[in-house]
């Protein structure tokens, strides 16, 4: 009977392992990470504790990674505690001074802004703890010695998103950038996207740029401004998809909804906007992969599954397509799976 007993937990073993490797390697698929790497980042044999945060739960890209994190976790046998940034640095600050007072095998971080957290993360990396960077900088890589840095093309994205805008209105017109937290890197770098590309178009005008601070209720205010003021708006691009969604609905309530919008992220509501034409576009900015991405490193470093010495890079660029009405269906699929 033990025989048997055996027989039956080598075989669920096998097949764990088998999941977790396969499962790791369609994770960092097509990203600069070695099939040989992905073949190691096996299931912890013992339970780890890991810590998260993102920016803000409020904001959609930040709750589907809290859910790809934690059904990540549940096939790397990790158990994640969640401090949510609460979309303000003060308040993050805190959260990550508590994260810090305690114990964990590793934390992936995602800051409300850069700069803002270098001291607590600085304690943990000093206590030994890997930290993985989430999406947006914690500090400059030179200066924060992070396990790893998981995030997308911002400036690819910015650039993307906006030229669909500007072609489809012919290279000229009206347009305005809504962006989100101006110390946020990732709003940098698609800022920096949108006006590579602007700035090709003479006779594309910019009327503003404020930030929305990926708050739905300012950017709803600064839209109720602009159109009142600016009897003309051809394109809007938005540094999230939220935003561009609460715009969206102020520009019904005006009977202005001729004013065509391009988003960040491509949250499950904005593929469906796109495929009903109340969004024009969004770009994938792979929340899953990002957050599902910083479990598997946690466990690879915590485990000795880099012992290969070809460990996961100190900054991985996660890939992630323009989503328009002739791929919103795949995306949406593969985002359900929690693989992109």
């Amino acid at each position: 009977m033990s025989g048997t007993d055996n027989s039956s937990t080598t075989r669920r073993d096998l097949l764990q392992a088998a999941a977790t490797a396969g499962a790791a390697t369609a994770l960092f698929g097509g990203l600069p990470v070695s099939s040989a790497l992905a073949a190691e980042m096996a299931r912890s044999e013992k339970p780890l504790k890991a810590a998260f945060s993102n920016a803000g739960l409020q904001a959609t890209w930040c709750a589907q990674g809290k859910q790809a994190a934690e059904a990540w976790g549940k096939l790397f046998n990790v158990e994640v505690t969640w401090f949510d940034g609460q979309l303000d640095a003060v308040k993050q600050r805190t959260a990550i001074d508590n994260m810090a007072s305690q114990k964990w095998d590793f934390v992936a971080i995602q800051a409300f802004g850069i700069g803002t957290l270098t001291q607590p993360v600085q304690k943990m990396i000093d206590a030994g703890t890997p930290v993985i960077d989430m999406d947006t900088l914690i500090a400059p890589l030179d200066q924060l010695n992070v396990h790893s840095f998981l995030a997308p093309d911002n400036e690819f994205m910015g650039a993307s998103v906006t030229q669909a805008l500007v072609t489809a209105i012919g290279g000229k017109g009206k347009v305005i950038m809504t962006q989100g937290a101006l110390g946020h890197t990732g709003a940098q770098g698609r800022a920096k996207g949108f006006n590579s590309v602007i700035k090709q178009y003479p006779n594309v005008e910019v009327l503003d740029t404020q930030p929305g601070d990926w708050d739905v209720s300012k950017t709803a205010r600064l839209w109720e401004t602009y159109l009142t003021k600016y009897p003309q708006i051809d394109a809007a691009f938005f540094h999230n998809d939220d935003m561009a969604l609460a715009a969206y609905n102020i520009m019904k309530a005006h009977n202005r909804t001729n004013i065509l919008i391009g988003g960040v992220d491509a949250m499950p509501p904005a593929i469906q906007a796109v495929s009903e034409g109340r969004m024009f576009a969004t770009v994938r900015n792979p929340s899953c992969r990002i957050h599902g991405g910083a479990i598997v490193a946690g466990v690879a470093a915590v485990t000795g599954g880099e012992k290969s010495g070809q460990g996961i890079p100190k900054s991985v660029v996660t890939d992630g397509p323009v989503v328009t009405k002739s791929n919103a269906a795949g995306m949406q699929w593969m985002e359900d799976h929690f693989l992109i």
